[in-house]
Parts: structure tokens; sequence; C-alpha cells
């Protein structure tokens, strides 16, 4: 900073050097730069000189304009101090007349104030002398609330002055006044059809005129009482309303008037401080308040619930809910406005009652569509006249009836939602009484349906049931579909839809045991439809048993006939439950068979008797004597002992070949015990044995297991053998002949 301050060259440092600098220039430079710089200086030297003059332009401006402000400071500070001098004179003055007025009204003043009190004292004097006729003037205008207080502003002057002759005349006149007054309130606030705010004004004035607040408050609820009774009484004629309307009403007046009774009544009696009274009296009276409280709510909401239970199930449940979400609104707010009084009851009990008798209605209605759907089914199955129609027709009314009863239960637990929506003030999941009713839901219309469901339909299953066969049929394979996946997809909808945890609860009926139940029903059902089916087709064979003379048969040259409607039976029932069981793979295994498990079969096990046994048998039955017989019985019985027992009504499994198993091992052997007891001639016998060859060639392709049919036709035809007199079998091709023709 030093060396270039110090610097002759630079033209800004005061060490500048202008000779110096010049000789530097002519030395370093050029001409044309030389020239350049000197025009720099220049156009520096003529910048400088101008922003000289300006600068000092404009401070020569400010100076002037400072010297006329200082002069014109000094005129108004000089006419300023002329004004204060003039105030001071003027205060001076001011001060002096002050004093001496003063001295001059002490006298007056002392004078004006005792005039003063003696008017405001002719003044009371006047006005007590004209209150008697005030009061009976204002009373007479039935302005009693004014006369109250005209007389309680005299009170005390009156109390303290009433013993005077001259002032005596008028207590005693205002306390007649007053008396009737008192007699007159009375009569008001007994009177019935006073509202609530009336007989809290009559009772603020009773109190005011020395009544006794015990028995005021006693009086007081008894009158409120039967006016709160006289609008459930007008309530109860608004049947036109809908329930918003009805509701509305109760609350503008039933509740507005309780409440206004409870705030007044709180008031008056309990707030403040009476000193006439017991102590005990708050206790006893806030006791006659909540009871007084209780009891007629306990009324109203009776009204509201018995409108309630009216309207639900007939009427718009949005319509109902919203009605009874403004009543718990306002009870809600009662009893926060009221906080002396304990209300034991609020609009959630009706809500709840709501729910469950609109659970109840819905149950009515599950039971009705299921009732009407059997019936449609029922009338279904009787126009179905032929086979076909009747195979066709069973797997779209199992699904009419399966998916009908769904959605219905759907639809019905949807609408119950209504409930918890939250647009409501109240919220029945908060509350034990609506946790309960939730779950009730569930229970009593749900879990409730599906018990109906199931003993509904287990009453088509019984023995004294007259319903067709496959209406049994139609029922086993929905219960079965809902065992299946109705039931899941029910329970998980409700348990979501109402957030239920049904798989922890121990009071909760759980999906199993309703699955178990539809799979019994069902069972029930099909083994129904097996006895049923099976008892028709035994009468026919029993009938063609007993109706025959088996002792004077022609030989054999042909089936008979019920044999071969028999046949016709079983194929038309196996045409019924191919479309229903198709597939349905068991224990007997998948459908019915086309091909023999071996060409011996098809030729008939009793080909084999014929072939193998043909001499025994023309022996041993052409040559029969009774220790033969006995012999040929024992062998028989020996064979059965050993052979594996075949249960004949055996519960079927769900598939095709296990329930037509079922009806032809029933058949079979009915035809077994029919033939036991007959007595058959040779011809007989003959004709018995076509008849099972004929039975054998068409039934095994309706059995998975071919020894069944064997066994019991075995049986039978060594059954007709014992009990033949001439014991010869036919040639097993005549019999194949025969059967093949037929």
């Amino acid at each position: 900073m030093g060396e270039k301050s110090g610097n002759p060259y630079d033209m800004d440092g005061p060490s500048f050097d202008a000779d110096r600098y010049l000789q530097k220039l002519l030395k370093e430079c050029s001409l044309k730069q030389i020239m350049d710089t000197e025009a720099a200086i220049v156009r520096q030297t003529q910048t400088l000189h101008s922003d000289m003059q300006t600068l000092v332009y404009e401070n020569y401006n400010k100076f002037i304009s400072a010297t006329d402000t200082i002069r014109k400071m000094k005129t108004d500070f000089k006419s300023m101090e002329t004004e204060m001098n003039l105030l001071m004179t003027n205060m001076q003055s001011i001060t002096d007349f002050s004093e001496r007025i003063t001295d001059t009204l002490q006298e007056t003043r002392s004078q004006l104030t005792r005039l003063s009190g003696k008017h405001q004292l002719l003044k009371k004097l006047q006005f007590l002398s004209s209150l008697p006729a005030k009061l009976k003037t204002l009373i007479e205008e039935e302005n009693y609330q004014q006369a109250v207080q005209e007389y309680s502003h005299a009170q005390k002057v009156l109390q303290q002055y009433g013993q005077q002759p001259s002032f005596q005349g008028i207590q005693e006149d205002c306390i007649k006044i007053l008396d009737e007054l008192k007699d007159r309130l009375r009569g008001e606030f007994r009177q019935t059809g006073k509202s609530a705010q009336s007989l809290t004004e009559i009772g603020e004035l009773l109190l005011q005129l020395g009544e006794r607040p015990s028995s005021l408050a006693k009086e007081m609820l008894e009158c409120a009482s039967k006016r709160l009774h006289e609008q459930i009484v007008v309530l109860q004629d608004q049947t036109d309303r809908d329930m918003i309307e009805f509701i509305d009403l109760g609350i503008e007046g039933f509740l507005k008037d309780l409440t206004l009774v409870i705030s007044s009544y709180n008031d008056m009696f309990l707030a403040r401080h009476l000193d006439q009274e017991a102590d005990n009296f708050e206790q006893v009276a806030r006791l006659d308040l909540n009871e007084f409280v209780n009891r007629n709510v306990d009324e109203y909401l009776a009204l509201v619930q018995d409108r309630a239970e009216l309207e639900i199930g007939h009427g718009d449940s949005q319509i109902i809910l919203r009605g009874l979400d403004r009543l718990h609104r306002r009870m809600t707010a009662m009893r926060t406005l009221c906080k002396a009084v304990d209300m034991s009851k609020s609009g959630l009990d009706i809500i709840v009652s709501a729910a469950q008798q609109l659970c109840q209605a819905h149950m009515k209605s599950l039971k009705d569509h299921f009732a009407d759907s059997l019936s449609s089914i029922r009338l279904a199955l009787v126009s179905s006249n032929t086979a076909s129609a009747s195979n066709s027709g069973s797997a779209e009314l199992i699904s009419n009836l399966y998916v009908s009863t769904i959605e219905k239960v759907k639809g019905l637990m949807q609408d119950l939602l209504i409930f918890l929506q939250p647009e409501w003030s109240f919220n029945l999941k908060s509350d034990p009484k609506g946790i309960q009713c939730i779950e009730g839901i569930r229970e009593n219309l749900l879990v409730a349906f599906l018990r109906h469901f199931c003993c509904t339909v287990n009453g088509y299953g019984s023995i004294s049931s007259t319903a067709p066969p496959t209406l049994l049929l139609v029922l086993s394979k929905v219960c079965l579909e809902m065992e299946r996946a109705g039931v899941h997809t029910l329970t998980a909808l409700v348990d979501e839809l109402y957030s239920i945890d049904s798989e922890r609860s121990v009071t909760l009926v759980h999906e199993s045991e309703l699955c178990a139940e539809m799979r019994d029903s069902a069972q029930l059902l099909l083994d129904s439809y097996v006895r049923l089916q099976a008892l028709n087709l035994s009468q026919m064979l029993r009938k063609s048993v007993e109706t025959r003379d088996w002792l004077n048969c022609l030989e054999p040259r042909s089936v008979r006939a019920v044999m071969k409607r028999v046949v016709e039976e079983i194929s038309a029932i196996d045409l019924v439950l191919g479309e229903l069981y198709d597939g349905s793979s068991h224990a007997h295994g998948t459908g019915s068979r086309t091909t023999a498990s071996s060409d011996s079969s098809r030729k008939t096990h009793f080909s084999s008797i014929g072939t193998s046994k043909q001499s025994q048998f023309r022996s041993t039955w052409s040559t029969y004597t009774p220790q033969s017989q006995m012999d040929s019985s024992f062998v028989s019985n020996m064979q059965r002992l050993f052979s594996e027992k075949i249960e004949i009504f055996a519960p079927v499994e769900f598939s095709k070949v296990s329930i037509i198993t079922g009806i032809i091992k029933i058949c079979l052997k009915t035809l077994l015990e029919c033939v036991r007891l007959r007595t058959f001639s040779r011809y007989g016998l003959q004709q018995i044995q076509v008849d099972a060859h004929y039975l054998q060639m068409n039934l095994w392709r309706f059995v998975s297991d071919e020894n069944l049919i064997h066994v019991l036709l075995d049986e039978i035809l060594g059954s007709a053998v014992l009990r033949c007199l001439e014991p010869i079998l036919m040639e097993p091709n005549a019999v194949e002949i025969i059967c093949e023709r037929n």
C-alpha cells in the first residue's frame, strides 16, 4: 500500500510527478499511444469537472433549504411562547373562580343532600302506599312475574317498618293479595295441559313467594309427569307418519319438555342452598328426579320400540335407522347435559332390538323363499313326463336351488350391514350388547337358517315322507354342494362383513360343524332315495313272485316282463344319476361299465353251474330225497358261512355306482326272500333260472364288483332249487338263447 501511494507515475496518488510521467511516456510509447493517453486524460478531466459542479450545486440547494427552515422555526417558537403565557393566565383565573364558587355553595350543598334524601323517602312511601293497588292490577293482568318483583322490592321496607301503624295496613293488604296470588299459581301449577316451561316459571314464582321447596318439588314432578304422559298419548296416535317424523315429534315435544324439567328442577332445588329444608333434602330430591326421569324415559322408549317393531320388516330400514339415530343423538346429548341424572337406558337398546327383529324378519323371508323353491322343484319334477326331461332338468334344478339360496342369504346379510354404517352416531361394535347382537346375526340368521335347511330336507328323507325319489336326489346333491362350498362361502362372508373371529370363538358354531350336518343330511337323503327306489322295484318283484302259480308253470320260452321292467327302471335311474354323479369316483369306481371283467362272466355265472355241475344237478335233484336235500342245504350254509358278508342296507357313497349297487342289492335280497317262501315245479325252477340269467346279463354293468351280483343270484337260484319238487335245471345254451332273444 505504501509503494502504491509513493508512486510518482500514479495520477491519483499524492506523489505524482508530471514531468517524470511525461518522460516515461515519450520513452516507452509510440506516437499513437501517446495521443490515445492524452485523449483519455482529457476525457477524465472533463468528467471530474462535471461531477464537481453537480456536487457543489446540490450542496448549495440543501444549505439554502436548511437556512429557510431555521428561520421559520424561530418565528413559530415566538408565537407558541405567547400562547403558553396566555394559557397560564387563563388557568389561574379559572382556579380563582372555582375556589370562590366552592366557598359560596358549601352550605347549599348540604341542604340539597338532605332534600334529595327526603325526596327518595317520599318516593318509597308513595310506592308503598300504591303497592296493594298495583299488585291487584298486575294480578288481574296475569302479569305474575312483575307482581312478584314489585313485592320483592318493597319487602325489606315492609319488614323494617311494618310494625308502625301507618305501614301495618299496607303490609296486611299485600299479604292478603300475595296469598291470593299463591292460590292462583298453585291452581295453574296443578292444571293439566301446562307446558314444562310454564311449570318452571310458576315454580320459580312460588319459591320467591316462600313456598316450601320439598312439597313444591314433588308437586312439580307430578304435574310434569301428567304433561309428559299427555304427549305420549298424542304420539301414540301418529300412525300415519314415517319413523323420522315420529322421532322428530318426540324430540321436539316429549324430550324437549323432559330436558327443560330436569334443568329447571336442578336449578331450583339442587343447585341452590335452601336453608329452610332438612340436610338430606338434596339427596331425596335427586332420588325423586332420577325415578321420575327413568320412569318417563322408559315409557317413551317403550313407545318408540313398539313403533319400530311395526316398521321393521315392512318399512324402509334406512328411514327407520335414520330416525333411531336421531333419537340416540338426542339421548346422548341429554345424558351429557343432565349429568346430575342417572339415565339407565339409551336409544341403543332399541337399535339392538330393531336389529334382532330385522334378523327375525329376514329369517322368515329365508324360510319362505326356501319353501317356495322346494315347491317349485316339486312342481318341475311332477311336470317332467320323460326320463330324459328329468335327467336334463335335475342338474338345472340343483343349480337353481343352490345359487338362489346362496344369493338370498348374501343379500339379506348385506342388508343387515346398515346397522354398522359409519354415518350413525351409535357403534354396535363398541358396546357389549351390540357385539352380542352382531354375533346373534350370525347365529340366529345364518347358522339357524342352515340348520333349518338341514331339518327341512331331513323331513323329506323320513320313512313317512311322500316325496318323489328325484326330489330326494336333488336335495341330497344340494346338501353336498353346500357342504363342499356353500357353508364356507356364507360363513366366510359373514365373518368378513361383521369382523367376527369365529375360528377362535368358543361360543359361536364352527364351520366344520355345519358342514358335518350338511353331509349327514345329504347321506340321509341319498339313503332314503336308495330305499325308496329299491322299494318300488321290490314291490314289482314281490308281486310277480307271489301272484304266480309256480307249481303249474309251462316250460319257459322267454324272460318274464317284470324282469325286463326292473332292468328298464334301473337303466332310467342310471340315466338320471349319470348327469349328477358322472365322473364321481369313490370306493365303488366310476360310472357304468360297458365291458365285463372277463368273458366268462358275460357267459353268465350260471353257465358254469350248468357245465361243471350239470350232472350233479341232474342226478342229485332228479333223484331227490330228504337226505340229499339235507346234504345240499348243509353245503350251501357252509359256503355262506365262509363267504364275505354282504351289507344289504349299508349307507351308500356319493357316486352313481354306489347308489345303483345299493338299489340292486335290496331288489335281489327281496327276490331271494320271496323265492324262499314259494314252492317250485321243474318249469318254475327253470323260469327262475332264466330270469336270474337275464338279470346277470344286464345288471353287471351297473356295479363295480360282479361277484356281488353272482353271490345274490346264486342264493336266489339255490333257494329255488331247494324249494323245487323236481330240481332239474335247463341247459345253459338254451338259457342263453332265450335271454339273448329277449
